[in-house]
């Protein structure tokens, strides 16, 4: 039987956010956030990772997270 939840710590609390990030090159220099991702992250300890945004949905996310 496999356990579910954070890898840190155990909770199965999570929440997610979307974020925008800079590449490289010109868009750093210009400050072109283009990169969007979905951040899951445990509400108890912090953990987080980060999903590309285009690959997936809020819901499934979470599923990845907490298995």
């Amino acid at each position: 039987m496999s356990e579910k939840g954070c890898i840190k710590c155990g909770s199965t609390s999570a929440e997610t956010k979307d974020v925008a990030m800079t590449g490289t090159g010109l868009s750093k220099m210009f400050d072109m956030q283009h990169n969007e991702f979905t951040v899951v992250y445990c509400t108890n300890c912090g953990y987080s990772e980060f999903y590309n945004k285009q690959s997936s949905a809020g819901s499934n996310i979470l599923d990845l997270f907490f298995g």
